[in-house]
């Protein structure tokens, strides 16, 4: 019954010593309503034919006939509701009191969050980022903190899910029912890569965690090998802006813009994304990601006031990906300052200061 109601509710396995009395209240809370929502519409159902209006229905039943009856049910149904709220409240709490409970034995593990990886430090000096090894059957409880903003640690197989906040520690504990690797998530929005702060956590069996903590990476099992080269090769992976900045630099983009704030050829990217640019001819455009996907595909419909109508279109010689990558470059340095425009002679970068240069809304 267990794992038939588990997926019906898309639930994922349970692989922790808790995860079966949460589900337990979540099959509980599920058909209990769906019961009384079947109840109604049975009971709504026989009210609409029973006492449907009739044509030679032209009497009145006496007002107080049915006074004694429904008191007695209303009253009944009140008490049903109280002792269903009562029942819920008491297994939801025991329930709460013992996810934030770990037992004596438990083995401490510190959690640091940031944008946007997972830090675990144990008490014997290892530290590891995005993976944590845990030993299956015994109990690891987490002390957690942030270092930016608020971040959130689930473990769906666990069961377990808790907010992790800057300036204060809380604390989750679980036991792995058996070894494997479990996907660990951020479920609190927490920034741009928000979607990417992932991790695993490695549960081994007891004997393989001690070889593990001694230093044995040969005898780490090959699931939690793979899991770990995974998480590895998914930390390496270069962010968007990075990417941008490797597409620039592939496509030649940065001999002509600069990402420090200098002028050259063309209007440096720092401090471009959402700034006013002042055009040819008069008026002005905000520098959004229509306007900078513009300049890049037609760079001559609209011409920065003070540069030269030197750039190429790249109309059909950049993928997709890569302007994307771009103007996520372009985002991170918004911050950064720029120097006033300056006309390029073509020599040494000199020459008078053009006039309405880059302003910030």
């Amino acid at each position: 019954m267990n794992d038939l109601l588990r997926q019906l509710l898309f639930l994922p396995e349970q692989r922790s010593s808790l995860a079966g009395e949460v589900d337990g209240l979540h099959y509980f809370v599920i058909l209990v309503t769906m019961g009384g929502a079947a109840l109604i519409t049975l009971i709504g159902g026989y009210f609409l034919i029973r006492y449907r209006r009739r044509v030679q229905d032209t009497s009145t039943p006496h007002p107080g006939a049915f006074a004694r009856p429904a008191l007695f049910l209303e009253t009944a149904a009140l008490f049903g509701l109280g002792f269903l709220f009562l029942t819920f409240w008491n297994i939801g709490t025991r329930q709460f009191v013992d996810l934030r409970t770990p037992p004596e034995d438990a083995l401490d593990v510190y959690v640091t969050a940031k944008q946007w990886m997972w830090k675990f430090s144990y008490p014997e000096g290892e530290s590891m980022i995005s993976v944590l090894y845990v030993p299956a059957r015994r109990p690891v409880r987490l002390v957690m903190t942030s270092r930016d903003v608020v971040h959130s640690f689930f473990v769906p197989e666990f069961r377990i899910k808790q907010d992790v906040v800057p300036g204060r520690y809380t604390t989750v504990w679980f036991e792995a029912s058996e070894p494997g690797a479990y996907p660990i998530l951020c479920t609190e929005y927490c920034g741009t890569s928000h979607s990417e702060m992932r991790g695993q956590v490695i549960a081994l069996a007891p004997a393989d965690y001690e070889r593990w903590l001694a230093g044995g990476a040969a005898s780490t099992p090959a699931f939690a090998q793979e899991a770990a080269d995974r998480a590895e090769l998914a930390a390496a992976e270069p962010t968007m802006p990075q990417r941008g900045e490797l597409a620039a630099a592939r496509h030649n983009c940065l001999r002509c813009h600069t990402l420090d704030g200098t002028q050259h050829v063309g209007p440096t990217w720092a401090g471009l994304y959402r700034a006013v640019v002042p055009l040819e001819g008069g008026g002005e455009r905000v520098a959004d990601e229509a306007y900078i996907t513009e300049s890049i595909m037609d760079p001559l419909a609209v011409l920065h006031r003070g540069f030269s109508p030197v750039m190429p279109s790249y109309l059909g010689q950049i993928t997709p990906p890569d302007v994307a990558a771009i103007i996520e470059l372009i985002k991170s340095i918004r911050d950064v300052p720029h120097g006033p425009v300056v006309p390029w002679d073509g020599v040494s970068g000199g020459g008078a200061p053009a006039p309405g240069g880059i302003t910030t809304p």
